[in-house]
């Protein structure tokens, strides 16, 4: 079926809410906005969906929402009747349309015999993910659009362990939701009515209660927080986590919080920054402007669905952003240390990195005498190797991380988790100021003792079918055409993880790679430095990461900028 006859069926549905009506109205007479909301179908990824809202067949709505849902329900379906009354749990953020997003997702569910959860308000996406294990349900449902523009909304599934599905899960997801077919087809549902039968159940805050508890237990010493003069300046960035983060800042007695009150409430608008990401400087404005009036030590902000933390630590008269890779070091140095100290260190601990995570991790995992494992890019397969541990035995999980600012300390939640992190951050700062030490302090000696390991993330926007195509061509031509070298610089190694073969340029045979197949390349050059391309799982970007080492931070920083300019120039020609 067409594009035009995909917007023709939607013309003609007359139970389709006026918002989207409107939709169809404005591309009525736009052949290139017709095809890109119709030319195809909504693709559900092994993380769920994301996408602009809107009408079509390609847009985040109702009706594809209803879709999806239908497709996981009949899935559950399959495990027996037990397993649907076990259930979904669901969250939402506060993005536009993510409670009624919600609510259709519960009455479906409902509708097609599988019992609901649904949060009474908003939580932030590590709490949907205890609430799975806490509530013991089957599935989770996280309505959420993380950081993206306010047009943007998602739907991601977790599995009953608390992780987001692994990949095998996904792909039997999703095709139950192929097989549902027309989404115009399904027929509405009465939410009322399966709440007042109990087929869904409003949640309350007993599960946040619990939540708060299983938090307190990441500390070592709780006593920092009460007795501390340590500044903070928190920022939820309009999102989900302001309550959450103000609550146990609260039981702990910190006094020290001080939060960004225009940004606190939930908004979806995110009316006060250019992009409500805590990896992007902008976002830090209004919270630089609060440090610097109180002289603030350290400036926390958490993406609008409560899983990642940015930060910045004071630096003389300014503020310095720490990457990804900076915090995760300085979280796992502060807690191999605590624990070293209190002789609770296990011989088997392992931490857990992404592919595209530094290295100056795993450089101060091993000083520690702890291993560490590599895996692909997203939580998921970090949630994955929890699962594992815990049923063999065979290590005890002391950390995971990846550069994109997630982190997770203790596996009660299995993604990502800003509640954790910034909790754990905070008594780090509390520790180390009484030590006379700042976070940049700490991180100068990590620096000093296993190198300057510097990073870059480099992400080229293609939108629309056009764009995917592009990206997807750029990854055939490289397959095609094997790098051999990178500016100035020899490669010596290709890592292709579609493939699942590592490749040597000196003539060594090709080894396997263990790792899930996945359409990313890394590349390792003559310096040991290495460069990573994959396209972004949930939006219209294709990314570079870059790593670098080097014995001063000036070399590291020149080495980086190099290769980064070089890696940018080389893929400008494959993306025309």
């Amino acid at each position: 079926m067409t594009y035009q006859n995909n917007f023709e069926k939607w013309q003609k549905k007359k139970e389709l809410p006026e918002d989207l009506r409107s939709d169809l109205h404005k591309m009525a007479h736009d052949e290139s906005k017709k095809e890109d909301a119709f030319g195809k179908t909504l693709s559900f990824g092994t993380g769920g969906m994301r996408s602009e809202m809107g009408a079509g067949t390609n847009r985040l709505n109702l009706f594809t929402i209803r879709k999806a849902t239908k497709g996981v329900a009949d899935y559950i379906q399959t495990f027996g009747h037990e397993r649907a009354n076990q259930g979904v749990v669901i969250s939402f953020d506060g993005r536009r349309m993510s409670k009624e997003f919600a609510i259709e997702t519960a009455a479906t569910l409902a509708r097609n015999g599988v019992k609901a959860y649904l949060f009474e308000d908003s939580r932030t996406t590590p709490q949907l993910s205890y609430s799975v294990r806490r509530l013991h349900t089957f599935m989770g449902v996280m309505i959420t659009a993380s950081h993206n523009p306010p047009e943007y909304n998602g739907y991601k599934v977790y599995g009953e362990d608390g992780a987001q599905l692994n990949l095998q899960a996904a792909e039997e997801v999703i095709s139950f939701i192929e097989k549902v077919g027309d989404e115009l087809q399904l027929s509405a549902s009465n939410f009322d009515e399966y709440v007042k039968s109990g087929d869904i159940q409003i949640i309350t805050t007993k599960v946040d209660e619990d939540y708060f508890h299983e938090l307190s237990t990441i500390l070592f010493d709780a006593s920092l927080f009460n007795t501390t003069d340590l500044q903070v300046v928190f920022s939820p960035l309009h999102g989900v986590s302001g309550y959450t983060v103000q609550q146990i800042f609260e039981r702990l007695q910190f006094k020290g919080l001080h939060i960004v009150q225009e940004q606190f409430k939930p908004n979806g608008e995110f009316p006060t920054v250019i992009s409500a990401n805590p990896e992007e400087k902008s976002a830090f404005e209004y919270a630089i402007r609060d440090g610097l009036k109180i002289q603030a030590d350290l400036l926390l902000a958490i993406d609008p669905d409560g899983d990642r933390l940015g930060v910045a630590v004071k630096d003389e008269n300014s503020y310095q952003l720490l990457t990804g890779n900076q915090t995760g070091a300085i979280i796992l140095y502060y807690l191999l240390s605590r624990m070293e100290e209190y002789g609770v260190l296990p011989e088997n601990g392992r931490i857990i990195k992404t592919i595209v995570t530094s290295n100056f991790g795993e450089s101060i995992a091993n000083h520690f005498g702890i291993s560490t494992e590599n895996v692909l890019t997203g939580f998921k397969f970090i949630g994955e190797k929890i699962d594992q541990y815990n049923k063999s035995g065979a290590y005890k999980f002391l950390f995971g991380y990846e550069e994109s600012y997630g982190y997770l300390i203790k596996g009660f939640a299995r993604d990502k988790d800003a509640n954790q992190a910034i909790l754990i951050l905070t008594e780090a700062a509390a520790y180390y100021k009484k030590q006379g030490k700042s976070l940049l302090a700490v991180l100068q000696v990590l620096y000093k003792e296993h190198g300057y390991y510097k990073e870059a993330l480099v992400s080229i926007t293609k939108k629309g079918i056009e764009g995917a195509k592009l990206i997807k061509n750029a990854l055939t031509e490289l397959r095609d055409n094997p790098l051999e070298k990178i500016g100035e610089l020899h490669v010596t190694e290709i890592q292709d993880y579609l493939k699942q073969t590592t490749s040597y340029t000196d003539g060594h045979p090709s080894v396997k790679i263990s790792l899930p197949k996945s359409n990313v390349l890394k590349y390792t050059l003559e310096d040991g430095s290495w460069v990573c391309v994959r396209p972004s799982g949930t939006e219209p970007k294709i990314k570079y990461y870059i790593g670098v080492k080097s014995k001063t931070e000036k070399e590291s920083n020149e080495q980086l900028e190099k290769v980064k300019n070089a890696m940018i120039e080389l893929m400008e020609s494959k993306l025309k």
